[in-house]
């Protein structure tokens, strides 16, 4: 676990305490609504509350509060921070989060494509070497360290199949600077639960706008 990791989970467990138990539940019925149901049996638990903390701490903004837990963390008395913690969360308000494409890895470092910005970056000897595929569009944030990126852990992968629908989505976002990036990428997820769900039904028909499958 590194810094950002170790901070990131000490600012959360005051957000999903006690406290908050309506707030979580809550945000937990927005994230999922529509989703698919929550099984934590399945071998998708993990990634799928890897993806809702990393919305619930960067994106979602807290009810009477209007801010996100990364941005309102600093009024919290409880929470104490050290000055290497306040620099690192300085950092954390910096993160990069969008839709990439894998281009290549090379003796550890991962190139990609920030679609949205229309940007190449290196994430230089990440942790995170597997599961990337060419032809697959990932969502992820990334946290800025020197020259370098850090990848958060909510990875979402979307199949090969949606890249056509993706990609007429991120050039809709390119032209128009009123769309919000966040509610695409929060239903891209939905969508992914949703071809997870129904292996049955053809992704062309999950991943578009008809709203036949209610997303």
């Amino acid at each position: 676990m590194n810094e950002y990791e170790k901070l990131i989970e000490k600012i959360l467990n005051h957000f999903v305490s006690e406290t908050f138990k309506e707030e979580l539940a809550g945000a937990k019925k927005e994230f999922f609504h529509n989703a698919g149901s929550l099984d934590e049996n399945s071998e998708h638990y993990e990634s799928r509350m890897a993806q809702f903390y990393d919305w619930y701490f960067f994106t979602r903004e807290l009810q009477g509060y209007g801010q996100t837990p990364l941005e309102v963390c600093l009024l919290v008395r409880e929470l104490r921070f050290s000055e290497e913690e306040l620099q690192a969360l300085e950092v954390l308000r910096k993160h990069r989060h969008s839709l990439f494409e894998f281009i290549k890895e090379k003796n550890g470092d991962i190139y990609i494509k920030d679609l949205l910005a229309n940007k190449k970056l290196v994430v230089k000897q990440s942790p995170y070497v597997f599961g990337f595929e060419p032809d697959e569009i990932f969502e992820a944030r990334l946290i800025p360290q020197g020259d370098s990126y850090v990848f958060t852990r909510g990875f979402c992968f979307h199949p090969e199949s949606a890249k056509e629908f993706i990609l007429k989505e991120v050039k809709k976002h390119r032209k128009d600077p009123d769309l919000d990036p966040d509610v695409l990428m929060l239903r891209l997820i939905k969508m992914r639960y949703k071809f997870e769900q129904y292996k049955h039904v053809s992704p062309e028909m999950i991943y578009s706008n008809d709203g036949k499958l209610g997303i």
